[in-house]
């Protein structure tokens, strides 16, 4: 069932607990993410970068096989498609296209210039009852190309990007895209708590989930995180079990070069990922 972001999350920040964004890149991916949450009767987010929509041969490719997928599965549970890190023209593309949820990461703009696309875009996606995540503060790590050095979001800058009327706010708290190295210093927790403090009841969002500690996790969805981002780790995964089939040989055998049957350890790699990280977020039995 698709739907926009909004409610999910509200609901899971009043809960204590997190909806699991978790990126496509295929169809693979998607339907191992949709088959899952309605087996855990979890509410979900499918999260499309620009750089994967556009392997997918853009977003209405994207927004098209996921609406499709999602009838042909008979999936009831709640399931937003959303631009994960989105510009200001991929955020128009989206809307265009059908997503049910955008985000405008305006960070590393001067913080006039990201109100002002954010004040805009926000007008545009409630028109249109499509949910919208702005950003503060720079997420560690390589997206896409952008790399950002990971600083602390301002809770000022925070207040005036949620005052806004965002529904969700991603907040930069030393989290990073990809591979967290051997000496990160884990999450500040004092930025989050402040940042919680001067937002209010608005849902945090947070970045970067692959690698943090569980008990970072928890804490984190304590201090007004109801939404966490995951990709690198279901990549991971995935290329780890098909690494695992190939050499074993098992693409030798009989038809084990059929793509069906080649992709299926990789397929089950996500599924159990994902089950694995719906049960930390706490969202299952939540949809």
């Amino acid at each position: 069932m698709l739907v926009s972001a909004t409610e999910m999350l509200n609901k899971a920040r009043d809960g204590k607990y997190a909806v699991g964004q978790f990126n496509i890149n295929n169809l693979e991916w998607t339907k191992a993410v949709l088959l899952t949450a309605q087996k855990l009767n979890s509410p979900v987010i499918l999260g499309v970068s620009e750089g994967a929509g556009k392997y997918m041969t853009g977003f209405k490719t994207v927004a098209a096989m996921v609406k499709a997928m999602d009838e042909g599965l008979g999936i009831t549970v709640p399931v937003a498609l959303h631009l994960d890190h989105g510009t200001y023209d991929g955020c128009y593309k989206c809307i265009k296209a059908g997503f049910t949820s955008i985000m405008f990461d305006g960070s590393h703009f001067p913080i006039d210039e990201n109100v002002a696309k954010t004040t805009e875009l926000v007008h545009v996606a409630h028109g249109l009852g499509l949910s919208i995540e702005a950003e503060v503060g720079a997420i560690g790590g390589e997206e896409d190309g952008v790399i950002g050095k990971g600083e602390c979001a301002d809770p000022a800058e925070c207040k005036l990007i949620a005052d806004l009327g965002v529904d969700f706010l991603a907040a930069g708290i030393g989290n990073i895209h990809g591979v967290y190295p051997a000496n990160w210093e884990g999450l500040s927790f004092e930025t989050l708590a402040e940042v919680n403090k001067a937002v209010g009841a608005m849902p945090l969002v947070l970045h970067g989930g692959t690698g943090i500690p569980d008990d970072q996790i928890t804490k984190a969805i304590s201090l007004g995180v109801a939404k966490i981002n995951v990709n690198t780790e279901c990549q991971l995964v995935f290329a780890e079990a098909t690494r695992g089939y190939v050499e074993a040989g098992k693409d030798k055998q009989g038809k084990g070069f059929d793509p069906r049957k080649l992709l299926a350890p990789g397929f089950d790699a996500i599924c159990a990922k994902v089950e694995e990280k719906m049960t930390l977020f706490g969202s299952v039995g939540k949809a």
